[in-house]
Order: C-alpha cells, then sequence, then structure tokens
C-alpha cells in the first residue's frame, strides 16, 4: 500500500489523450488471425452472392407476378451490396 502512488486531484480532472487509449487498446493479431478471420468474410461475401442469386432466379417468376415496389433490379442490388460490405469488412479485417 505505501508503494502506491496517488494521483493528484489535477491529474485525475485532466481528460486522457484519446489516441493515447486507442494506441493502448488496439491488440496485436498475428498473420493467420488475420488470414483467417479476412478469409471468413470473403467466404460469406461470395457465399451471400452466389446462394442470393440463386435463390432470386428461382423465385424470379413469383417476384415478377406479385408486381412488388422492389423488383428484380433493387433485390440484386440489395445481395450485391450485402455481398460488396462483406468483402471491404474482410479487406479492412486484413490490413487493419
Amino acid at each position: 500500500m505505501a508503494g502506491d502512488k496517488i494521483p493528484s486531484l489535477h491529474a485525475l480532472e485532466k481528460p486522457e489523450d484519446l489516441k493515447v487509449l486507442m494506441r493502448q487498446d488496439r491488440g496485436d493479431d498475428c498473420l493467420s488471425c488475420r488470414i483467417v478471420g479476412s478469409g471468413a468474410f470473403f467466404g460469406l461475401a461470395a457465399y451471400s452472392y452466389l446462394s442470393g442469386m440463386s435463390q432470386l432466379e428461382k423465385q424470379r417468376a413469383a417476384i415478377l407476378k406479385s408486381r412488388s415496389v422492389f423488383g428484380i433490379k433493387s433485390r440484386r442490388a440489395g445481395i450485391a451490396g450485402i455481398s460488396l460490405g462483406l468483402a471491404w469488412m474482410g479487406l479492412w479485417r486484413a490490413f487493419r
């Protein structure tokens, strides 16, 4: 107890630097962790795109028959957007 240094009131009132806190909080990943993590996101992106487009083609007649506001093009854009988002997360995980 005697060795513990008690911070002064001035030190407690001063906010800590956000950049320093973020640098301390950032963990270092090994290369294999980055590869596996980014590979998982790339795999999810590919699966999402391929299975989504496949299901969309299977349901094409029902979608056209329903005359929904969201047609084939908007649904394709949605599937592509989700896949691109997952791929971007894979890139971010690999290099960040």
